[in-house]
């Protein structure tokens, strides 16, 4: 495995409308939530299964930064990171970790299942590659809409072996729908190895087979995502239909809270820790006088208020009724 070498990183010129230091922060409020609810659920505080997104942080907030509360998006099992960069509040967020009846499902979706559609987000999925022919449908609606709304699906190098993906990427290309199909390669797919498991090199060269661009980008660098990300929106603005981003990234952790990682080496990981999206970022706005280290200590204060009050909120919260099991079914 190779980790992405770019000589170019976070040289180009400023993005309009963007606050760079929000970038940052939300990177760092999604590290802070996915660290407490691991520490959580390890003390054995949080029903069923964790997969968290630590490492991955750049790829959900370079996307969803491009994003408005209209925009749509699709998420996987791992989709704590993009609830928050589209917007959810950790509080609710936390109370449905905790299956709680003030989380975003009422408790009864848990982590994998957070959906809120008044946000855009049409839920994570405990289902590999679940998110395919969910955001074919948002595509359709957004087309029909005429109010130049995106759906972007988020998946992994493992789901883009799954017959779902070549469905789904296949009808947008033919009915030329404004959807981003994001990648997020973090180099395997629960314990194998994208380089045993791809038939291809890169899953972007996929693109190829159903005439729309394949574009690969250092997933570990936030404003480079949120380039390719305006580039791939603007193009399905001007009707000219989908693309496929590849965000080469890696899981810091294993695929869930509690697995032994026996099939990778220590040495790889830690490479790429040296390779964290949020310390490069905020090297990278230091250097260039954009912040300062007090604006990132005041941040770093706000973000632990706010996941302490997070998991009050959920910990006050009540569980849901019984008599509430099949409500919104």
């Amino acid at each position: 495995m190779t980790i992405p070498t770019t000589s170019s990183v976070f040289t180009d010129t400023h993005i309009p409308d963007i606050n760079e230091f929000e970038l940052l922060r939300q990177m760092m409020r999604i590290r802070a939530f996915e660290l407490t609810m691991e520490k959580l659920f390890l003390a054995g505080k949080l029903p069923g299964f964790l997969h968290v997104y630590i490492g991955e942080e750049a790829v959900a907030v370079g996307v969803c930064s491009c994003l408005t509360d209209k925009d749509y998006i699709t998420s996987t099992h791992r989709g704590h990171g993009h609830a928050i960069a589209k917007g959810a509040s950790t509080d609710r967020m936390a109370a449905e970790l905790y299956g709680k009846s003030t989380g975003y499902c009422k408790g009864k979706g848990g982590s994998m299942h957070v959906a809120s559609f008044e946000i855009g987000m049409l839920g994570a999925n405990g289902i590999v590659g679940g998110g395919f022919g969910i955001v074919v449908g948002a595509g359709i609606a957004a087309r029909n809409n005429k109010q130049n709304q995106i759906a972007v699906c988020f998946f992994g190098d493992g789901a883009s072996n799954k017959g779902e993906f070549h469905e789904a990427v296949n009808m947008a290309s033919i009915l030329k729908l404004p959807i981003v199909f994001l990648c997020e390669n973090n180099h395997y797919a629960q314990f194998t190895s994208s380089a045993y498991s791809l038939s291809v090199k890169n899953v972007a060269d996929r693109a190829a087979a159903y005439n729309i661009p394949g574009v690969i980008v250092d997933g570990n660098d936030v404003l480079a995502v949120r380039r390719v990300t305006v580039e791939a929106i603007e193009r399905a603005h001007r009707g000219e239909g989908p693309s496929l981003i590849e965000a080469k990234t890696y899981r810091w952790r294993g695929h869930f809270v509690g697995d032994p990682v026996v099939y990778r080496s220590e040495e790889e990981a830690e490479a790429w820790k040296e390779y964290c999206p949020i310390k490069r970022f905020e090297s990278y706005l230091l250097e260039n006088s954009m912040i300062t280290s007090e604006m990132i200590s005041k941040a770093s204060y706000e973000i632990e208020v706010e996941m302490k009050a997070a998991v009050k909120f959920a910990e006050e919260s009540p569980y849901p009724e019984p008599q509430e099991a099949l409500d919104d079914l």
